[in-house]
């Protein structure tokens, strides 16, 4: 099955802690279901100190399911994405506002 989100989308967060944000999608991974995106479900990681790295509390954004994230549209509202037949190629877009993404 084709994905319907992809690396470099924006989405909106539907459910859960940052409910309402938008953020870009960093990666996906299709196996488990879930896609890490820029600035959302963020949680503090401790490293330890290393010849090269300082250590300390770094903040690092952790997977969030794709059930929980819709494209942005054209008109920066929640939208589904489609599949259709453009000039013999597959093609996503947008439920709401019908154009390719």
């Amino acid at each position: 099955m084709a994905a319907k989100l992809k690396k470099g989308d924006k989405v909106i967060v539907l459910a859960g802690k940052d409910k309402g944000k938008t953020g870009e999608i960093t990666s996906v991974d299709p196996k488990s279901g879930k896609a890490i995106v820029d600035g959302i479900n963020i949680a503090i990681r401790h490293v330890r100190q290393s010849q090269t790295s300082q250590g300390g509390r770094t903040p690092k954004a952790l997977p969030i399911e794709l059930s929980n994230l819709a494209i942005v549209d054209a008109n920066g509202k929640a939208s589904r994405v489609g599949f259709r037949m453009e000039d013999g190629k597959k093609v996503r877009f947008a439920k709401t506002t019908g154009d390719a993404i």
